[in-house]
């Protein structure tokens, strides 16, 4: 079995096999015709639960079509035109050879003697992030698995800075549009149940910084701490940003920690055109960026900036088999010192390569493409007397949804909507998602990538209309 082990008598066998592989998933994406075959869990799980996995197939080529069979063949695939849902983006190719190095060299990005250039590389990645964002020359950071991770490391070094003697008595700021992970990461905290205060959002689902300023107040009057505000640049489900220059003064009024979630938003920072759309985050004390949602990286790739390199050191345990103090006074640079991570992929490197190869212009030239692409889509909705559409996109996300013309009931109208969301998704044709408006049931377009087209969009908006009119024909013809 050593002949399966990666090394200097294998390098043969290594690139064989890895080729086999490319070339079936070469030929998988040249033939994909529409993102997903519409497969169920209980056609697919059958095959699945029948492998024996310890009896191996001890052939690379058998293995590998048995995983068409059970994941190539029914695998939802990212980069087709129609895949619209979720915040998943085609991903470029200097950033799948980085993977493909990366994975074959194994490095762990904790400590310096077991990654050497791979920590250099990471830290002048984060520099460079950190120069884009504007958070200045003490500015650092490190890479995480992802927005979650990223909110909940930033999250944790705002309740160290705040000092208090209570974690009751703390208390988290943010849009009630903003992401999950804020109130997940209040729980894991150790905070109290209440510690987030839901801030209302306007028309365009930006957080109203009045309301903001009255509850920043009312903390204060009733004895409580301020820890942080969280401002998203680029919300899940609207892709709305938050006002973050007024934002970041009632930060300074409160002396309250600013962190901005720009795990969707991050695009902008290679903007050609838009990069104004986040002006004020250049004041936050922490920033989470997803380069795997709008960098074109294959998952994962995430970090969390800081204005402050000395904040970082609430993250920071020493062990003397792995990273000694003594390090500290040696200039070893340990990576770990920096992540709630000890093992880290070195998912810097895709990154790297994609910057080496495309530039940051390349990067944000393709973000302006879906952003630009969402305006014509939000027009098109607009002028469609059979949707209703929610918001002007600020990014490329847009929220809708059918509005037959024959049906007033609001709940009748949602259970069409839920249809034709699953219809579609069954039938393999597109992927959309769905989230809830007002307590009503809407679809979304997530739009990342530059394939797709007005055309596309007018299709699926089409097969939308046609599955819940099928719907709600059947659903009259039922009550007949």
């Amino acid at each position: 079995m050593r002949s399966h082990l990666l090394n200097d008598t294998t390098a043969e066998r290594y690139r064989s096999s890895v080729t086999e592989g490319i070339e079936r998933v070469a030929a998988k994406l040249a033939a994909t015709d529409r993102p997903f075959t519409g497969v169920t869990v209980d056609a697919l799980a059958p095959a699945i639960d029948a492998i024996d996995l310890d009896k191996p197939l001890l052939d690379t080529a058998a293995v590998l079509d048995e995983l068409e069979d059970v994941y190539l063949r029914d695998a939802i695939y990212f980069h087709h035109p129609r895949y619209l849902a979720h915040l998943n983006c085609p991903v470029v190719i200097p950033a799948v050879l980085g993977e493909a190095i990366l994975s074959a060299v194994n490095s762990s990005l904790d400590t310096w003697d077991q990654s050497a250039g791979g920590t250099l590389i990471e830290r002048k990645l984060i520099d460079w992030t950190t120069a884009r964002i504007g958070l200045g020359e003490n500015a650092d950071g490190v890479f995480t698995s992802g927005g979650t991770q990223s909110n909940l490391q930033a999250l944790l070094l705002a309740r160290e800075e705040a000092k208090s003697d209570s974690f009751a008595r703390l208390r988290i700021f943010a849009s009630e549009v903003s992401h999950f992970s804020v109130k997940k990461s209040a729980k894991l905290l150790g905070l109290s149940q209440d510690a987030v205060v839901s801030i209302p959002v306007d028309h365009d689902k930006r957080m109203q910084t009045v309301a903001l300023a009255h509850e920043l107040e009312r903390c204060r009057k009733d004895g409580l701490v301020p820890m942080a505000v969280v401002a998203t640049a680029g919300t899940t489900d609207f892709g709305s940003i938050d006002p973050l220059p007024e934002i970041a003064e009632l930060c300074e009024q409160f002396d309250t920690w600013m962190h901005v979630d720009a795990a969707y938003g991050c695009g902008l920072l290679a903007s050609v055109k838009y990069r104004g759309r986040i002006d004020g985050i250049e004041r936050a004390d922490s920033v989470t960026v997803d380069y795997h949602k709008s960098f074109f990286q294959p998952v994962s790739s995430s970090a969390v900036l800081v204005r402050d390199a000395s904040t970082l050191r609430h993250a920071t345990y020493h062990a003397e088999y792995l990273n000694p103090k003594r390090m500290v006074q040696e200039r070893i640079p340990n990576q770990v010192d920096k992540s709630l991570q000890t093992t880290r992929r070195f998912d810097a490197l895709k990154l790297w390569m994609t910057l080496r190869t495309m530039g940051a212009d390349g990067i944000g030239q393709l973000f302006d493409e879906v952003c630009d692409l969402a305006v014509e889509g939000w027009q098109l909705l607009a002028a469609d007397p059979r949707f209703d559409v929610v918001v002007e996109p600020t990014l490329s996300t847009l929220v809708f949804r059918h509005i037959p013309a024959a049906v007033t009931d609001p709940a009748e109208i949602d259970r069409a909507n839920l249809y034709a969301r699953k219809a579609l998704f069954a039938s393999g044709d597109a992927v959309v998602a769905g989230t809830k408006v007002q307590g009503r049931h809407y679809l979304k377009f997530t739009l990342l990538n530059p394939e797709t087209t007005v055309e596309d969009i007018a299709a699926v908006l089409d097969l939308i209309a046609g599955h819940a009119e099928q719907y709600l024909g059947e659903s009259l013809d039922r009550a007949s």
